[in-house]
């Protein structure tokens, strides 16, 4: 794949998180703008996450029926339209509607770029895992930036800037992939056949991507308060115990680079199974973990859940063609954001009603075990490519 093409996938998945999370980020300063409570703002921003799992579906199709190369030009023009129609929206009712065109628009990126990540064979487990740190950053930037525009300007403001930057990254784009059509033939996609084992696969895949979308999101939601509760014999401050949640995410984000390479030396399974059956322990070790050990155990299973990101990606780039993958990772992602977006409410629950953080860990735990046993029934062996090599390889 061109350097130039990975870049702008790499900042598009950057971006896609980043503008998803910056109108929760200013519902507080929006808040009072709209003369409105934090919780009435924030429900604002339901559509928009709603639109993103949910549009994943069409895009994916549409992407494997046309261009992907088209579909993420829409993506970078789309979103840059959006973001800034949130920033001049005046009432409450134009935010929930051009937040929810944010998430429709940010719907494409996971089934149209990954699949352009993982597209042409080579060392694929690498690429995603770049790809995936690129993401992270976007997640961790969205607080940093608004923090950045509360202080100087506004969160308006904030809108319309990375509005009018999306939209310049749609025109660069689009000059990036007419030169490496250019260099690269205008090759086509070719259609392959999927690999043996193809269905036990993704059923594998559907199931690890699903429940491990309650263990990510439950722990990258509720480890702050997680720290703050287990740390409050060291009476430090909020913003020491932020400071400590961020190294977590930061250094587990890069374990996605290290397994990405890992993966495309080494057999997959057992590498997977490691991780996740980590993943239980650790999980389990933290029901009644506290004070600075609650933290390493912190870091213990953020790795590991951090780490099995680019393998459920890599096993689809492996056992499925070319031609259909865009609508493969969009059932994928669809499950997996659907549950993630479960989790929230189940956390609020199990804090406030039933046993608190320890009872999310125990279920956590368990949800840890059920993935192990299904990485058990992955075939052994590696495929062989289910897609010719052509001109877009590595």
């Amino acid at each position: 794949m061109p350097y130039s093409r990975f870049l702008f996938l790499n900042v598009g998945h950057a971006i896609d998180h980043l503008f998803m999370l910056m109108f929760p980020a200013v519902a507080a300063l929006a808040a009072v703008e709209f003369g409105a409570s934090y919780g009435e703002v924030l429900r604002l921003a339901t559509g928009s996450f709603i639109a993103f799992g949910v549009f994943s579906l069409p895009m994916g199709w549409l992407a494997d029926r046309f261009s992907r190369e088209f579909m993420m030009t829409v993506f970078f023009f789309g979103m840059g339209l959006a973001m800034i129609l949130t920033g001049i929206a005046q009432e409450t009712w134009h935010v929930v509607v051009t937040l929810t065109l944010v998430g429709l628009f940010a719907a494409i990126y996971h089934p149209v770029g990954l699949a352009m990540v993982s597209q042409g064979g080579g060392e694929v487990g690498r690429r995603l895992g770049v790809n995936g740190v690129w993401g992270n950053m976007g997640v961790a930037a969205s607080a940093l930036a608004i923090g950045v525009f509360a202080d100087f300007a506004g969160w308006r403001e904030a809108f319309l800037l990375v509005g009018a930057a999306s939209i310049l990254l749609g025109f660069g784009w689009m000059r990036v992939i007419r030169a490496t059509s250019v260099e690269g033939g205008g090759a086509k996609k070719k259609a392959g056949t999927p690999s043996v084992d193809w269905k036990r696969v993704l059923v594998v895949v559907m199931v690890t991507a699903t429940v491990g979308g309650f263990i990510f999101n439950a722990m990258t939601v509720s480890l702050p308060k997680v720290l703050s509760d287990r740390l409050i014999d060291f009476s430090l401050t909020a913003t020491e115990v932020g400071a400590i949640a961020s190294a977590v995410y930061a250094a587990a984000a890069f374990t996605q680079v290290v397994v990405g390479r890992a993966i495309d030396k080494y057999a997959i399974k057992p590498i997977f199974l490691a991780l996740v059956a980590g993943q239980a322990i650790g999980l389990y070790l933290a029901v009644s973990a506290s004070g600075w050990m609650m933290v390493a155990i912190s870091v213990m299973v953020m790795v590991l859940v951090f780490g099995q990101i680019p393998i459920n990606d890599t096993l689809i780039a492996r056992y499925t063609p070319d031609s259909w993958r865009s609508r493969v990772f969009s059932v994928k992602y669809v499950l997996s954001f659907t549950v993630s977006a479960a989790a929230v409410p189940a956390i609020s629950l199990m804090y406030d009603s039933f046993g608190g953080f320890s009872t999310m860990f125990t279920y956590a735990a368990i949800a840890a075990v059920v993935i192990t046993v299904t990485v058990a029934a992955l075939p052994g062996r590696r495929p062989a490519s289910p897609e010719p090599m052509g001109a877009g390889d590595d």
